[in-house]
């Protein structure tokens, strides 16, 4: 055998017969885990699935060996994600750790940096969340106003960062903060780390539409900072947050567009599923000849997109990095996303209708939260108005 080959053999081995053995029970697909200090726990055995995964290094395959990765090359790491789809076992970490500040420290770090924060990610012992947006900077981002003073060896920071996703279960923020408030706007930006267990942090969750509390706004009164965790310098944290940016929109591509992090491979299609038990089959073919053609061409589109998110993968564990066409994946990812939530209520019929009562079972009401959830996919990482501009202007390169 290949050496690939090899260890695609060793590989489900452990999966099948050692794992199981270790773990017992093992967490189905849908059991994402997040990591962190006080861990939420989606299935009994994923915090030792974790740790298990990560004294080998698998949470981050890709990684330097010596920040605590794995050390591997894109086809092992792509047969290590082909075989826990195929045993129907999720990804044992996922994260903001692992798709944004993790990679953007591997770019940007010192090796006293990654040495310090990538193995704790790794491990999953620290969740983080991402403090960029603020009430007045949105998609001029560049106009933030949150002020970071250093002082000797620490940095007071006060103001107020809003859409800070899952801050209220993180505990370490990556972010950008004003250090110097003039000349050019971007050249008064410093990226930095912090610690939210602290004085001076108040969290405070934003309820959705959808009736759901993923977002929070965070408010700083003299927190403190450590100025070691500063990345790429004073003043030099523009060029950090636009690559962390390519790395988000990947990551939000991939999620909402190609179906989250990937089906098992003994699933089958859902909206199919959906519309045989809604609309009913003739022959093993959904019966609305109008839907199913709706269902035919969806899913054409999804596999395209997911092949091509696939690309962008491979090209990245190959070094890589994320460029403007991240913006594409951004947009058409989340338009996608729309469009998959719309298909399923029109294949409920009324049943799409229902917010909560007797006539609607649980799934059929989380579909319907789910639908309305996905109506801010384009705003949230950087809207499509903005995307498009980037595309103009560095994909396409079209005149002002």
């Amino acid at each position: 055998m290949t050496d690939v080959e090899s260890f695609r053999a060793e590989l489900a081995e452990f999966l099948e017969r050692e794992l199981p053995s270790q773990l017992g029970e093992l967490p189905p697909a849908s059991a994402d885990y997040w990591g962190g200090r006080t861990p939420e726990l989606p299935h009994p055995s994923s915090k030792r699935y974790c740790d298990l995964m990560a004294e080998r290094g698998w949470t981050a395959p890709t990684w330097p060996k010596e920040y605590g990765g794995g050390g591997l090359d894109k086809e092992r790491a792509k047969v290590l994600v082909a075989e826990l789809r195929r045993v129907g076992l999720p990804l044992p970490l996922i994260g903001f750790g692992m798709s944004m500040i993790g990679p953007t420290l591997l770019q940007f770090g010192t090796d006293e940096q990654k040495r310090e924060h990538l193995p704790k990610i790794v491990r999953g012992e620290i969740r983080w969340a991402q403090g960029y947006s603020e009430p007045n900077a949105g998609s001029d981002l560049a106009s933030l106003a949150a002020s970071a003073r250093i002082t000797g060896d620490d940095i007071v920071i006060n103001g107020q960062k809003i859409w800070t996703s899952y801050a209220d279960k993180a505990d370490w923020m990556f972010g950008i903060f004003r250090t110097d408030a003039g000349g050019k706007k971007q050249e008064g930006i410093t990226f930095l780390l912090l610690d939210l267990a602290q004085p001076g942090v108040e969290v405070r969750p934003i309820k959705l539409i959808s009736g759901a509390s993923p977002f929070c706004e965070t408010f700083f009164t003299d927190a403190r900072a450590r100025t070691r965790d500063i990345i790429h310098g004073v003043g030099n944290g523009w060029t950090v947050a636009k690559a962390l940016l390519g790395h988000e929109r990947t990551m939000i591509g991939d999620v909402f567009g190609a179906g989250g992090r990937g089906r098992p491979a003994t699933t089958g299609n859902p909206l199919v599923e959906l519309a045989r038990g809604y609309l009913g089959a003739q022959g093993g073919r959904i019966a609305d000849p109008v839907l199913r053609d709706r269902v035919t061409q969806f899913t054409i589109e999804e596999r395209c997109f997911a092949l091509t998110m696939q690309r962008s993968a491979d090209a990245a564990k190959a070094g890589h990095r994320p460029g403007p066409e991240s913006s594409i994946f951004k947009i058409y990812g989340t338009e996608l996303n729309q469009r998959r939530h719309e298909l399923m209520l029109a294949l409920r019929g009324p049943q799409c209708l229902g917010w909560d009562g007797d006539g609607f079972d649980p799934a059929e009401l989380q579909q319907t939260r789910d639908w309305l959830r996905s109506r801010g996919n384009t705003i949230e990482g950087g809207t499509s108005e903005i995307q498009l501009n980037i595309i103009a202007k560095h994909v396409l390169v079209l005149p002002d």
